[in-house]
């Protein structure tokens, strides 16, 4: 298999979901607890970062499979278009998929046992997003559960383990770090949803019923517009919660960028065309809320 090949296969495009909130986390250990875990932090990405691939391999195989339309299994997804052999996908998810395990446990006992029920959740969540009887991507539930796991659980993750010595279990804590991460959980819940908007007929024909089947792309589009507005708010009162630096104000200069973007996306929904919008949202999102957190810690 080609490397190109191998990175659309995983989806490398989309991998600032996951690393994004590892380094949030990380960020928000320094600022608000004074504290990190080098050794931990590494490897909880490394495990993050593999499983991640591994959810997108599995999404898909499981395409592959599932799809009613030949047209679909042959000429659109990459293990058909790319003539991959299923039992090498197959193969590397295993791998992937044990190697992710055994670092995880190996966080659990260096952290304790929040760290497993923490990483029980992500893996349960990452496997039934496109497998067993009702996937989750096939129902109009993905663009939550997408949010809420790589948006909050990774980024609670990452806070946790560069700071367990000291962090301190209230629901303060578990509050600030939503909050904390909030921006990033509706930004990564619209790339999904913006992807179930342009696949809106392809998901119909291969009876996917997303949310897009029960409200409509005109409500579709409402609610992405609405979560890019949500998120400045958000950006804008964390400071004054002092769950940021004030440096975070800076991301309003984001705000044309997102703008632009979504009135793009609005104006027509084509995934090989208008698809990406979303993707430089969470991009730009993401890398600029990251860098003005740490403009902030270092000054």
């Amino acid at each position: 298999m080609k490397i190109s090949v191998f990175l659309e296969l995983v989806e490398i495009k989309a991998k600032v979901a996951s690393v994004a909130p590892f380094l949030l986390g990380l960020f928000y250990s320094i600022f608000a607890y004074h504290h990190t875990n080098p050794l931990l932090a590494i490897v909880f990405f490394i495990a993050m970062f593999l499983y991640n691939m591994v959810v997108d391999m599995l999404d898909n195989y499981s395409d592959y499979y599932r799809a009613d339309s030949k047209s679909y299994q042959q000429n659109t997804n990459i293990i058909g278009r790319e003539h991959i052999d299923p039992k090498l996908v197959r193969n590397l998810m295993w791998a992937f998929t044990i190697i992710s395990a055994l670092l995880g446990l190996w966080l659990v006992n260096q952290a304790g046992l929040a760290v497993l029920w923490l990483g029980l959740f992500c893996f349960a969540i990452g496997y039934l997003y496109s497998s067993g009887p009702l996937p989750i991507s096939n129902l109009p539930l993905g663009e939550f559960f997408s949010g809420f796991t790589m948006g909050f659980v990774i980024v609670f993750l990452s806070v946790y383990l560069n700071s367990y010595q000291v962090f301190v279990w209230n629901w303060a804590s578990v509050l600030n770090i939503f909050l904390l991460a909030l921006p990033l959980e509706l930004w990564i819940s619209n790339l999904l949803l913006a992807n179930n908007i342009c696949d809106a007929q392809e998901d119909e024909d291969n009876h996917r019923k997303t949310i897009i089947h029960f409200i409509g792309k005109k409500a579709g589009l409402a609610a992405y517009t609405i979560k890019n507005i949500v998120i400045f708010i958000v950006l804008m009162l964390l400071p004054l919660l002092q769950v940021a630096p004030k440096s975070v104000w800076l991301t309003i200069f984001l705000v044309p960028f997102v703008y632009q973007q979504n009135k793009i996306l609005v104006a027509k929904q084509v995934k090989t065309e208008t698809f990406i919008t979303a993707v430089k949202t969470l991009l730009m999102g993401s890398l600029i809320y990251i860098v003005t957190f740490l403009i902030g810690i270092l000054l």
